[in-house]
């Protein structure tokens, strides 16, 4: 059972995806921080507010419950599609290296199998 076990995690597409995964997580974490200090300031210095989290807010803080915000929403609204932006470019660069590789596997083929026998028929001919 372990040694199953190793066989599924060893293979690529799950080591692949682990990576993958890693990698996405650090990204949208240095998204939201790109987010939080560059974005969101300079949208809230446009519209005059200390904090973007201050931009349309409703309700009131009350029992610890913090009011809403739609400033808020906008920051992860942005996250999100800042994140899906840069995936969206990364797996259309995929898409194309892997055409390229496959248009480069199917442009020399080889010798068909019928110029393969002809040839050695021929040389066993001339022995």
């Amino acid at each position: 059972m372990f040694k199953e076990f190793k066989k599924f995690l060893m293979k690529g597409n799950l080591v692949e995806i682990a990576v993958a995964f890693v990698m996405g997580a650090a990204f949208s974490r240095v998204v939201s921080t790109f987010t939080a200090r560059v974005v969101s300031p300079a949208i809230a210095k446009v519209f005059n507010l200390p904090d973007l989290d201050s931009l349309w807010t409703f309700g009131e803080e009350a029992d610890g419950v913090p009011a809403g915000s739609f400033g808020a929403l906008l920051a992860a609204s942005l996250d999100f599609v800042i994140v899906a932006l840069v995936m969206f470019m990364v797996v259309k660069a995929y898409n194309r290296t892997q055409a390229q590789e496959e248009s480069e596997a199917e442009e020399d083929p080889g010798p068909s199998e019928d110029i393969v026998l002809l040839t050695e028929i021929r040389d066993a001919l001339r022995k």
